[in-house]
């Protein structure tokens, strides 16, 4: 097993670049104020927006291995299309089976994000209520794909995160919708679907992951560009 084969991005480079564009065009706008407030209202200080989506997208080709399933043949080497995304199969050799990690840029850093909005917000009850209504949704959508692990089309967690954020804490919607669709996606399509990774020839299925991250990051771009909309920030 070379440790090398851990680390590696999940999406495939079309979608990298696009996700790097998207960050390259919220951090221009942050820049020119106009989307300054909307990170004010997220609870997040501007100066920290593009460190935030750096470490995210660039974390997403880190994978803290966890726990080795029973030995498998795996598939290696590929890129799976699922709902018109591009994920990544790593080239593996001599790989003793499934590992289960945890992904840095679509899991670390997004539940610690989250538990920073979280207790900055003091919205508990509404935060818990939202994350169960988005994992019990991305739950249903979520899907074993062979090579990748439990993917879940893009749109379905930060739509659903948003709505719901709306719906229970109008005027912070936009931190609840950012907890509820991080924490809602990791816990609705991959935690929910451990039992499933077996037998499905995945040489690493990442917690935040393939399958997965691309909704995550979105999530935290759609949490932004609601913020306009959403009353304003606490004192």
């Amino acid at each position: 097993m070379r440790l090398s084969s851990m680390h590696y991005f999940p999406l495939a480079w079309p979608f990298i670049l696009a996700f790097a564009l998207l960050v390259v065009i919220v951090v221009a706008l942050v820049e020119l104020n106009i989307l300054k407030y909307a990170y004010e209202r997220m609870g997040i200080p501007p100066r920290y927006v593009l460190a935030v989506l750096l470490f995210s997208l660039l974390g997403s080709a880190v994978n803290i291995p966890l726990i080795q399933l029973p030995p498998e043949q795996v598939v290696s080497g590929r890129t799976v299309d699922f709902f018109g995304m591009g994920y990544v199969i790593p080239v593996v050799q001599e790989w003793p089976g499934t590992i289960i990690a945890v992904n840095v840029g679509g899991a670390l850093i997004p539940v610690i994000l989250s538990l920073y909005l979280l207790f900055k917000n003091t919205f508990y009850l509404r935060a818990l209520l939202a994350v169960a209504v988005v994992a019990l949704v991305v739950h249903r959508f979520a899907y074993p794909v062979r090579g990748v692990g439990i993917s879940v089309p893009i749109f379905i967690p930060p739509i659903v995160a948003a709505l719901a954020a709306m719906i229970l804490a109008w005027r912070q919607a936009a931190p609840l919708a950012y907890i509820a669709g991080c924490i809602g996606t990791l816990i609705g399509a991959d935690l929910w679907n451990l039992y499933r990774i077996q037998g499905l020839g995945a040489p690493v299925a990442s917690i935040g992951g393939a399958g997965t991250f691309d909704g995550v990051f979105l999530t935290g771009i759609i949490a932004v560009l609601l913020s306009p909309v959403a009353g304003r920030p606490r004192a």
